[in-house]
């Protein structure tokens, strides 16, 4: 899947529901940075983090950060760190899970129930290769996911007293693959290998997803390799107009412009790719310096007859504008002339 499109370049089986290990990492990751405090530390919760499989060390009365959490989930796959994460999030297990229900559904991943912070095995958590591509989409617009996950190895601090330990990522292809940026590994038995991965190259990023694959490394490098192939970048410039009004300034407009889209689009086809622009008011009152935000410009996709919003960027002005004084009414003129005049008798 193209990120910013939401193309589909190649799929297989895309809608069966199986499970996904944890990859459902990268819900709970999502769901932690998008908390406030991130860095404000507390005690993990002793009960939380009594969990089976992958771990990240963290032991009772340890000191941690949401921030540190979610890199234990996405480089470790810490099942201690999704749990401690859950609790202090929701208040225990059961919220969180109803909050990565609700978050799904925001997202239109149709066709996904989760069970468990961590992806073990639960009765019918289970999602669709083209749910959890939605789900890499929305937690790469996420900076500090993306930071964290594209990651191969992190320092962070904790324990009690915290001290400075290394975490390596699980993710081979951050090495192994040209442009690689995540996101998540898993595996149970009942699930099998699972692989969440996006790379990106030349302004287009690609989501690749096997569930219950053996050979997913290989596959994953095959599959982005085959869908770069197809593609090629166009650049989409920015409809506007050529300057906005000013009121009150030496210059009855200033200048305006916007960052241009790269838009990924599949060789020997034109991307409907167009753009509206949003004024925050009708016009700007002088002083305007340069650099002012007057307004955001919408990149648009239309497809099948639908529009696809896929980017908004902020509209600047390119130079600045003066005040201009106000100029005295004619009857003052006319009163201090005639002074002058009688002054010069």
């Amino acid at each position: 899947m193209e990120m910013e499109t939401g193309v589909v370049l190649y799929e297989k089986n895309a809608d069966t529901f199986l499970p996904m290990a944890s990859t459902t990492k990268i819900m709970t990751a999502l769901l932690t940075l998008e908390q406030e405090n991130l860095d404000r530390v507390f005690l993990v919760d002793e009960g939380a983090i009594r969990v089976e499989g992958s771990s990240m060390g963290l032991q009772k009365n340890d000191k941690v950060t949401l921030r540190t959490l979610a890199a234990g989930m996405l480089l470790a796959s810490g099942n201690d760190a999704a749990n401690a994460a859950a609790v202090k999030v929701a208040g225990g297990l059961t919220r969180f899970v109803e909050m990565m229900n609700e978050r799904a559904k925001e997202i239109g991943m149709e066709h996904t129930v989760f069970e468990t912070p961590s992806g073990l095995d639960g009765e019918n958590h289970g999602s669709t290769a083209r749910d959890m591509a939605l789900l890499a989409v929305e937690a790469l617009k996420n900076e500090d996911f993306l930071a964290i996950c594209s990651s191969s190895t992190m320092k962070l601090s904790y324990g009690n007293p915290a001290y400075d330990r290394y975490l390596s990522n699980h993710n081979r292809l951050l090495k192994e693959y040209e442009g690689c940026i995540g996101l998540k590994t898993g595996y149970t038995k009942k699930a099998g290998r699972c692989l969440v991965s996006a790379a990106r190259r030349d302004g287009m990023t690609l989501i690749c997803v096997t569930l219950n694959d053996p050979n997913d490394w290989q596959d994953h490098k095959n599959l982005l390799d085959y869908g770069f192939s197809l593609l090629e970048p166009q650049t989409v410039q920015p409809d506007l107009p050529e300057s906005y009004p000013v009121v009150g300034g030496l210059s009855s407009g200033v200048p305006i412009t916007a960052e241009p889209l790269t838009v990924a689009q599949v060789k020997g086809e034109t991307a409907n790719v167009f753009s509206r622009f949003v004024p925050t008011s009708p016009f700007l009152y002088a002083p305007v310096d340069e650099g002012s935000c007057v307004g955001y410009l919408t990149y648009y996709q239309e497809k099948n007859g639908e529009e696809t919003a896929l980017k908004t960027v902020p509209v600047f002005a390119t130079e600045a504008v003066e005040y201009r004084e106000a100029e005295e009414s004619s009857w003052i003129k006319r009163w201090i002339n005639r002074l002058r005049r009688w002054l010069e008798i």
